[in-house]
């Protein structure tokens, strides 16, 4: 009876993913989509323990071939699951038990049906041997895929970024977030003379007899697939430790050999500091057993997991620019600090679906404040938060369409990052929220989640009633405004917003130069105010990110 039910579970999905075409006035979401984002039966049955990527890069040709085998335990009794793989990348064969096993495909889909039903519980393995020339990034690491260039001194430099656009642009995997494998080896063969360096730790280097190189990197956490990644070049290496919350913490450093006389006092400026903020406020660094790696790229950046990608030029701020307009953000790398605290949120706190992707960006997006006001200060740090709100757009809602790959609107930095600093206000008290910024990454170690996860613990642990707050900023476009009048010494406020009932408390200037916290409705409120109060010098406390409007 249980196989009949998921079977009619899974014709009934597949039903559903046929006739899908979801708008959000941008896009149509098409099967394809909604193969690549849901989790069906045919991915949920079973559980990726362990994954051995082993894939050959022919630079000259563009071209990439190998295997990964898939250790898994089966959640359910199944005898079909689906993989993931780009159509442009070919399955050459599936092997089980030593033997093809047949598969087909849809899309950008893998469908593998094997001889006998694999029971629950039971621990299997198979591989896919695959070749192919994988998709070329237009502009990565916004537009994902390979990156094939040269140093400047005519070397070949290559890598990949792929988050959004998939893993499974050039690697057969189980190519959703909700489900990380739990440890990989990744064995990359390049051209003689030339270096791979990925995540994890290096266990060794093999000479093939074809003249290509192996590479051997070992990660042993949890790791989610668009983190999983390779750097190709020739590179300098050197080595420093940090003395952190769980001891010695390994700093591994790589740059293009050309670059590594500016690289290294560049480098050596942010990353302890960094660090030493980061478990400050969010905790020990997750992945002490895999170390720390800043490895130069061919493209800006990426958070790949312990093997963090810098291409910001060795600039301060974001390539020499100031993303805040306040100074501040020309005080650090913006690249070397934002991505790395992703190790944090978006690595070690992975969301189960993309359309969750805020939690990545909005908590990384305030660690640059929260890393400048470890070194310069609350006031620094206030600017600088302020200061971003300029690159907002209020264009589209911060949470995207769910099942369909799709994240949402790029405020998930600046204005999810408000968001967070608007909470900290309301909380009044910066050990509590350090706490729950710490707490989040203790409770949801190494774990995916969901954003009703991540607002449910705040607001339980903050004690705050929190839900509009999340609703308004993050599944509506636009930012609450504050309506307000004075007059004969009163002042008469309310809240407009899409939420109804919003009812988020604020700090304004009842007098001159001095923020009171009250407490406006969507109904109006009337409170005394300073006979020198007028529209002139009204103010709501900037660390609130609103619209104030006054009426007649």
């Amino acid at each position: 009876m249980k196989n009949i039910f998921f079977s009619a579970i899974a014709i009934l999905l597949s039903c559903q993913l046929a006739s899908a075409q979801l708008m959000d006035g941008q896009h149509a979401y098409t099967r394809a989509d909604t193969l690549r984002g849901m989790i069906t039966p045919l991915r949920s049955c079973y559980d990726i323990n362990y994954y051995h990527l082993d894939v050959k890069v022919d630079i000259d040709n563009k071209f990439i071939s190998g295997s990964n085998e898939f250790q898994f335990i089966a959640t359910q009794n199944f005898s079909k699951l689906q993989f993931d793989l780009f159509s442009n990348l070919k399955v050459e064969r599936v092997i089980y038990k030593g033997t093809e096993v047949p598969f087909t495909r849809e899309f950008n889909a893998v469908f593998v049906s094997f001889p006998s039903e694999i029971k629950k519980g039971a621990r299997e393995r198979f591989t896919v041997f695959y070749s192919g020339n994988p998709v070329i990034a237009k502009r990565p690491p916004w537009d994902g895929g390979f990156i094939f260039t040269k140093d400047k001194s005519g070397n070949p430099w290559v890598s990949v970024a792929c988050q959004g656009f998939g893993a499974s642009s050039w690697w057969p995997n189980k190519d959703h977030q909700s489900d990380e494998v739990d440890s990989i080896l990744i064995s990359i063969s390049v051209p003689k003379g030339l270096q791979d360096i990925s995540n994890g730790r290096l266990r060794n280097v093999v000479q093939k007899p074809d003249g290509f190189t192996q590479y051997n990197w070992f990660v042993s956490n949890p790791i989610n697939n668009y983190n999983v990644t390779l750097y190709i070049g020739k590179y300098a290496h050197w080595a420093d430790q940090y003395k952190g919350e769980k001891g010695n913490l390994s700093l591994d450093f790589w740059s293009l050999k050309e670059d590594s006389t500016k690289a290294r006092p560049h480098w050596d400026a942010d990353v302890k500091p960094m660090l030493k903020s980061f478990e400050h406020w969010f905790g020990s660094y997750p992945f002490y057993e895999d170390g720390y790696k800043l490895v130069q790229a061919p493209h800006l950046g990426m958070e790949h997991q312990s093997a963090v990608a810098y291409g910001n030029q060795f600039k301060m701020g974001y390539l020499g620019k100031d993303l805040s307009s306040s100074g501040w953000g020309l005080k650090f790398d913006f690249i070397t600090i934002h991505e790395s605290g992703h190790e944090w949120f978006g690595n070690n706190i992975t969301t189960k679906d993309l359309a969750d992707m805020w939690v990545h960006e909005s908590f990384t997006n305030y660690s640059e404040s929260l890393f400048t006001e470890s070194k310069y200060g609350k006031a620094a740090s206030t600017d600088y938060v302020v200061g971003i709100r300029g690159n907002i757009q209020n264009d589209i809602p911060i949470i995207g369409h769910y099942d369909v790959n799709s994240e949402g609107s790029g405020d998930m930095y600046y204005k999810g990052a408000n968001m967070i600093h608007i909470i900290r206000q309301l909380i009044n008290d910066d050990e509590k929220f350090r706490g729950i910024l710490r707490g989040l990454n203790k409770t949801f170690y190494h774990k995916t989640v969901t954003t009703q996860e991540i607002e449910s613990y705040i607001a339980k642990q903050s004690e705050l009633k929190l839900n509009k707050i999340f609703d308004q900023y993050l599944r509506h476009s636009n930012i609450p405004s504050l309506e307000y009048k004075i007059e004969n010494n009163q002042l008469k406020y309310k809240w407009v917003a899409d939420v109804k009932d919003f009812d988020m408390p604020i700090r304004v200037s009842l007098k001159p130069g001095i923020y009171t916290l009250i407490n406006p409705t969507s109904a109006w409120k009337t409170i005394a105010a300073d006979k020198n109060i007028s529209k002139d010098n009204f103010k709501a406390d900037p660390n609130f990110y609103i619209n104030l409007k006054e009426v007649n």
